[in-house]
């Protein structure tokens, strides 16, 4: 099976880069077999290769995911796009306990971004996108506060996308930002978007600059 290799310890070290995590929380649940599922991977695959050929933020995007289908599963620990070798291939399955999968998400952000301070290594204004076709199957108000307070706070860009009937007001919940409904199955234009969101990221002069996102109307139907 395909899999992904993971960072070494000595990263931080070897790459002096200035860091972008990049957290996807993906909804796998049964509602998404068939079609859905298999735009789904192929628009991840998309984004990590538009990443990988782009020299700057490849060296310094961090790429996370979880999973919420059945079970939350961490797929990918963060990992410099550089060193990620073959994308894993998602499946659908089960309830979406999305709660749970965005209170990993942020432990793992969490994590991450005391390790950049430790090794003394700048870093970006992480990204956790979470993306879903129907409403979490579990509790979520408590860590949709959480991540929301972040946001306010500006130590976090959350970025929810629903697909087809997802619940656009739980989704917007967990962000500042008002969810998007993704164009019918446009998972490779969003994620198109997102490395390109990505790359203006990683060019930008300082970690603590505004960056202006390309326009969203290849993949949104709002």
């Amino acid at each position: 099976m395909a899999t992904y290799r993971l960072n070494r310890d000595s990263d931080l070290i070897d790459n002096p880069s200035p860091r972008c995590a990049c957290m996807l929380v993906l909804d796998t649940s049964a509602s998404m077999f068939g079609q859905p599922i298999r735009e789904l991977n192929a628009g991840v695959q998309a984004f990590i290769s538009a990443i990988q050929e782009d020299d700057m933020a490849a060296c310094s995007v961090e790429l996370g995911v979880i999973t919420a289908g059945g079970k939350v599963t961490e797929q990918l620990p963060f990992t410099t796009a550089m060193n990620i070798s073959q994308c894993r291939q998602f499946t659908a399955s089960g309830l979406t306990p999305l709660g749970s999968a965005m209170e990993l998400a942020l432990d793992r952000l969490e994590e991450r971004t005391a390790a950049y301070r430790k090794a003394g290594v700048a870093y970006y204004q992480p990204w956790l996108v979470v993306i879903s076709d129907g409403v979490p199957t579990d509790q979520w108000q408590a860590v949709s506060v959480r991540a929301r307070t972040l946001a306010q706070q500006r130590k976090l860009v959350v970025m929810p996308v629903g697909v087809e009937e997802a619940d656009l007001e739980a989704l917007s919940a967990f962000s500042t930002r008002q969810a998007k409904r993704l164009d019918g199955l446009k998972f490779r234009e969003f994620f198109l978007w997102l490395s390109a969101s990505m790359s203006r990221v990683s060019a930008s002069s300082s970690t603590t600059d505004q960056v202006k996102l390309p326009p969203t109307d290849s993949w949104d139907s709002i």
